[in-house]
């Protein structure tokens, strides 16, 4: 059977929702995923099938999402599907749900300089897979600057400030540009890059969006083989 994937896009059209949905399809269909794209939030309304696919693919930008649909999501990734995207179509998607920001790992809060800054991306050393043998690699786009869970597995970093604002008195940081998490029995990957469809032109961000991709994807499958589902973790205690 092949692996299931769901793209979700809408939002703020300025992040082209429907052209980085596209080129995502074309990524996981080339990898042997039957791939569906919906244009609407409706589509996590089933739980069940949720937790049927792969892959979630969320490309929504500066949304709002009922509470309902966002606890599927939730749910579904604890207990393995995959979930992975880039930008702020997944982590400025919706800005008043804090489980969604949990669960990603981060968000969005500014990014200095609008999309004309020229900034390195630099794999971290202990990246991993994900990021074996991409060189660090120059990008002339919107430069994120996120509020991350530390808990993540930071992949790649990029220094700031490059244009200097409010931020910039506190010295320099290396914010994370990538990174991976754990949501229960499931796998999260985000990508800041992403402002546009043809950042994924340049061979090192496709190369990394694609593999991320692919490794949430894998995480559905190891969490079958291996027993684990979101009752492993949940709890009956209040979270939010």
């Amino acid at each position: 059977m092949s692996k299931q994937a769901l793209l979700v896009q809408g939002g703020w059209d300025g992040h082209q929702p429907d052209l980085v949905a596209a080129r995502f399809a074309d990524v996981l269909k080339a990898a042997g995923f039957e791939t569906t794209i919906s244009d609407t939030l409706d589509a996590f309304a089933d739980l069940e099938h949720l937790e049927s696919l792969d892959l979630i693919v969320p490309i929504w930008t500066m949304g709002t999402i009922e509470g309902s649909l966002a606890k599927n999501v939730v749910n579904a990734v604890a207990n393995g599907t995959g979930l992975a995207g880039c930008h702020g179509g997944m982590c400025d998607a919706f800005r008043d749900n804090v489980e969604w920001q949990f669960m990603t790992g981060g968000n969005w809060v500014s990014h200095p300089g609008g999309d004309t800054v020229t900034y390195p991306v630099t794999p971290t050393a202990d990246a991993g897979e994900l990021m074996e043998d991409i060189p660090e690699f120059q990008v002339t786009s919107e430069q994120y600057y996120l509020h991350v869970d530390p808990a993540v597995h930071v992949l790649a970093t990029t220094p700031f400030p490059q244009a200097e604002w409010f931020h910039s008195p506190n010295g320099p940081v290396d914010m994370p540009v990538a990174w991976a998490k754990r949501w229960g029995a499931g796998r999260v990957y985000y990508n800041s890059l992403g402002h546009h469809a043809d950042i994924f032109d340049i061979p090192e961000a496709l190369d990394m969006m694609t593999r991320g991709l692919l490794w949430a994807a894998e995480g559905f499958s190891l969490a079958r083989n291996q027993g684990l589902t979101r009752a492993a973790f949940d709890s009956s205690a209040k979270m939010f």
